[in-house]
């Protein structure tokens, strides 16, 4: 029964990089199997609701919020896979099952792999730059009210896409329920279960 949570909460994760990536493609545009979409061009802008929020196309070479490595972005990228596959692996052994903790789970997991989908495939995908050199697209313009921080005036929320949105949602969920996460050292329910069996029968003798 653990095993199929799992699954499931597998499978909402890969609906959630499905949405990712139809969102971002449709907006960057596509040529594929002779189905042409143009897309919008970089730093269009276009109403969504109101000037409250905004379809807005920008390409982001590092990591959130524009934060760029430079010549790091390999490294940025490599870490990006490794993080993804743990974050798979850890979610398909989760023994929590604590509702909260695996959809936090799955939405980080979504969330990483949507954005690695970027930078390791889009730069061949478009003929833009080798393979891990790709740019994440970005689209999710909101308005926020005005402040200013370290002398720069910030009217609007930076851009973000649907993998940014599972990321910190997930995150989010992850600080609510971190006291039902299984510890590391923790071993399985079943392995447990068997190991009072062995002992219950040593004592009894």
């Amino acid at each position: 029964m653990n095993t199929l949570r799992n699954k499931g909460f597998l499978l909402f994760a890969t609906m959630m990089i499905l949405l990712d990536q139809f969102t971002k493609i449709w907006v960057k545009g596509f040529n594929l199997l002779g189905w042409q979409h143009d897309g919008m061009t970089l730093y269009e802008s276009v109403s969504f609701i109101g000037d409250v929020v905004r379809i807005t196309y920008v390409e982001n070479a590092g990591m959130a919020f524009g934060i760029s490595f430079g010549a790091g972005k390999i490294f940025l990228s490599l870490f990006s896979v490794a993080a993804s596959i743990a974050l798979a692996w850890y979610l398909a052994r989760l023994d929590s099952k604590h509702f909260g903790v695996r959809l936090a789970l799955a939405l980080i997991f979504a969330g990483a792999t949507g954005n690695l989908i970027d930078r390791v495939f889009y730069g061949v995908f478009y003929g833009e730059s080798p393979l891990f050199y790709g740019k994440v697209v970005d689209f999710m313009d909101v308005d926020m009210p005005d402040f200013s921080l370290f002398g720069r005036e910030y009217m609007r929320f930076w851009v973000f896409n649907v993998a940014d949105s599972c990321v910190s949602v997930g995150m989010t969920l992850m600080l609510l329920f971190n006291k039902h996460l299984p510890l590391f050292q923790e071993k399985p329910a079943s392995e447990q279960s068997a190991e009072t069996l062995v002992a219950d029968s040593i004592e009894r003798g």
